[in-house]
């Protein structure tokens, strides 16, 4: 027979090969084999039509292009018969493809009905693997279809049920046939339903992957929640998530402290994921100076991921865009002075790419910043970074982690001593963050190396270094006294000026100020009903308020101490000194324990009587500052000092305080005695002397001015200083002649 054109365009879409009348008996001949060459043959199912001439075939154009058949081409055609028991189809798996590009819809194309439509229009015909064929599912869509295999199932014996299906080459469809479809590879088509076809689906979680191994210390509950929020949803196959009709997030916003491990994270969290190469983008490269070139910067980043989103649909692997310092391009709009508005212009091209009218489902867009407060609101919302993490200081647990991890390879090579003790390193590393620990333990390893360089004239190594080089405890101790200090917690330096001298207990006053701060510590540290604990201390000036505040924070043993002391802020005008003092504030609340001491407050309001004048602005942020309670989970002991309680009172600060302590001044001859024999800088004749002097009189004088006397009078000869400290007493303090 020779090759013809199918007669019809209705007929050209039922897989039907066209025969006449005058050749074939239809009620005889349902399928025929066409012999290309000797060897090479394909089955088709036949029909017959008036119009189509004797000794002719028709084929369409799908049909000629599987069997490469030409026009006018002479085939060798028989009539072949399928076995209805062995060869009737229990499944076959079509990939399935738009037939015309321009005809590509987004829409998604429910896969039960065309499994249905596909049995109706397609009934007893017969069908070999690697066959192409036309499908009308609706008018407008028809599609290209290829078959990718087939099971038969074997009805030899009814009774027994069907057998065991097998694959094969040829088949007959029937009603009962299961019929599944596969999107083709890089096409845009969109399936739902049951009768799409399980894809290869690649888990989003590198194989390789090793928690142990990410180096990553004392963020284990923070990964984990990321994890749960962020990832969970993309370990699941695609139709899984479809059957929930849920979305998956989009975004995912790291804040916290320098040095705590947000760019670690990020970086880490994109060696996990079986994921395109991560795009990292310094905050401010995005920014240019020509009109348009930001947002088209912007666009730039989200256009791989869209090309795929509309190749691959749900199957498209996940794009990673990892913003370092977002805060530089985020701020919120309306913020950034000048008439460019190119910071407002870049927030809304990303806003619209995260979750715009063309959402894109197959990115995950990482944010880190130390400023959480200046990013858009907009950015913040559900859909957008949604999930926001905390990433603070370590606790002692994951400080130990976080020693383990960067002395491993020390440990591993026998350069560790014996008598270094990681928990003990953790405990006294107090508010470090995780770079400020990498920090100690390089500067305790160069500690380490410089025992064993001898630097004369020349700088020369010892010649058994290598054996000899161990990095001891000694090193470690070195490294935290002299090297590293926390930007964040507290200062042995600053404390130690305020309590130079020790705090000497002369009188039931003191140990009652210090009874009572050990109190309140106690109820910072446990109680849940208050997470924020403050108490004032006042008292005349030099009575040792400050002393005593600082004392009492060093026996509480917080991560976080800080003093906010008028020394500090002089010069400042009154905008400045309200930010340093938020900003004290502000670091209090990134560790869970903390102690802040607000010192002579009349001095920071810049209080003077005449007038009287003071800082109103201070004033009313120190109102709200000091009322403020710290975040969940987080407590705070806030100690006041001041030497005015009758201004506070009219400023309504001291109605702040949860707590009023009274600092007293010396008053009685014993208290002065107490306070002599403890500086012991008088001999016993002149302690014995003194007592009779000042037995029964009265005195107000504060420990600050009387120590100050007394280390005056013990530069003079030991025949004079007596008389000189009554002297002194009389005039300075009150003492009665």
């Amino acid at each position: 027979m020779k090759a013809t054109k199918c007669p019809t365009d209705e007929l050209s879409i039922t897989n039907f090969v066209v025969m006449s009348p005058k050749d074939i008996d239809p009620e005889k001949v349902q399928h025929v084999e066409v012999y290309t060459s000797p060897h090479i043959k394909f089955l088709f199912s036949v029909k017959t039509h008036p119009v189509i001439s004797a000794q002719t075939i028709g084929f369409n154009l799908m049909q000629r292009k599987w069997a490469s058949i030409s026009l006018n081409q002479e085939l060798d055609v028989r009539s072949f018969q399928l076995d209805k028991r062995t060869q009737c189809i229990g499944t076959i798996q079509l990939e399935v493809d738009f037939l015309q590009k321009k005809t590509a819809s987004p829409e998604p194309f429910d896969s039960d009905k065309m499994a249905q439509e596909f049995l109706m229009q397609f009934n007893s015909q017969a069908f070999t693997v690697g066959q192409l064929l036309a499908f009308a599912f609706t008018e407008k869509r028809t599609l290209a279809i290829r078959v990718l295999s087939i099971e038969v199932m074997d009805l030899t014996d009814i009774k027994k049920g069907p057998g065991k299906p097998k694959k094969s080459q040829i088949g007959l469809l029937t009603p009962n046939s299961t019929v599944i479809f596969e999107k083709a590879e890089n096409s845009t088509l969109m399936l739902t339903g049951k009768s799409k076809g399980k894809q290869q689906y690649q888990s989003i979680i590198n194989p390789d992957w090793d928690f142990n191994k990410m180096g990553i210390g004392g963020l284990d509950k923070e990964f984990s929640a990321i994890f749960r929020r962020a990832f969970a949803s993309r370990v699941f196959p695609p139709e899984v998530v479809e059957q929930l009709g849920m979305k998956h997030v989009k975004g995912i916003l790291l804040f916290g402290p320098p040095g705590t491990g947000k760019t670690l994270m990020a970086r880490q969290i994109g060696k996990m994921l079986n994921a395109r190469e991560p795009k990292i983008v310094n905050g401010p490269q995005i920014l240019d100076k020509y009109v348009g070139e930001s947002e088209a910067n912007i666009r730039k980043l989200f256009a791989d991921a869209e090309d795929e989103e509309k190749r691959c649909g749900p199957m498209s692997g996940l794009h990673i865009i990892i913003f370092d310092e977002i805060d530089a391009i985020c701020k919120t709009r309306g913020s950034v002075a000048g008439n460019t508005g190119v910071h407002d212009t870049v927030v809304n091209q990303l806003l619209a790419k995260i979750d715009g009218v063309e959402q894109l489902n197959n990115i995950l867009v990482i944010g880190m910043t130390n400023r959480k407060d200046m990013i858009d609101e907009a950015l913040l919302r559900p859909g957008r970074l949604e999930v926001q993490m905390e990433i603070g200081l370590p606790d002692e647990n994951g400080r130990v982690q976080i020693c383990n991890i960067h002395t491993t390879t020390m440990r591993e090579n026998k350069k560790l001593a014996d008598d270094v003790d990681i928990p003990e390193i953790a405990a006294l590393t107090k508010n470090f963050s995780g770079a400020e620990i990498e920090g100690l333990v390089r500067a305790a390893q160069s500690t380490a190396m410089n025992r064993l360089i001898k630097a004369s004239n020349k700088v020369e190594v010892d010649p058994d270094a290598g054996e000899k080089l161990k990095v001891c405890r000694a090193d470690f101790m070195h490294a935290l006294e002299h090297d590293i200090k926390p930007a964040f917690g507290s200062s042995k330096e600053e404390f130690e000026k305020y309590v130079s001298n020790g705090i000497i207990k002369w009188g039931m006053p003191v140990n009652r100020v210090l009874e009572d701060g050990d109190l309140l510590i106690s109820q910072a540290r446990s109680s849940d009903r208050t997470p924020l604990v403050t108490f004032l201390l006042e008292g005349s000036a030099g009575s040792g308020k400050t002393a005593l505040a600082a004392q009492i924070a060093k026996n509480a043993d917080f991560p976080f101490v800080k003093i906010c002391s008028p020394e500090n802020m002089i010069g400042f005008h009154e905008a400045a000194k309200c930010q340093a003092i938020k900003k004290i504030f502000d670091d209090a609340y990134k560790s869970p324990l903390s102690c802040v001491i607000v010192d002579d407050i009349e001095r920071l309001l810049d209080y003077v009587p005449i007038g009287p004048r003071f800082s109103n602005l201070v004033l009313q942020a120190l109102l709200v500052l000091l009322k403020i309670s710290p975040p969940r989970g987080h407590k705070l002991l806030l100690i006041g000092t001041t030497s005015r309680k009758d201004v506070l009172q009219e400023m309504e600060i001291l109605n702040v305080f949860h707590t009023l302590v009274h600092v007293s001044s010396i008053t009685s001859s014993e208290h002065l005695i107490n306070v002599v024999e403890n500086i012991d800088a008088f001999t016993s004749d002149e302690v014995e002397q003194l007592k009779k002097k000042t037995k029964g009189k009265s005195l107000c004088i504060g420990i600050k001015k009387l120590l100050v006397l007394i280390e005056m009078v013990r530069q003079m000869e030991e025949k004079q200083r007596l008389i000189k400290f009554l002297c002194l007493l009389e005039e300075e303090g009150g003492l009665e002649p």
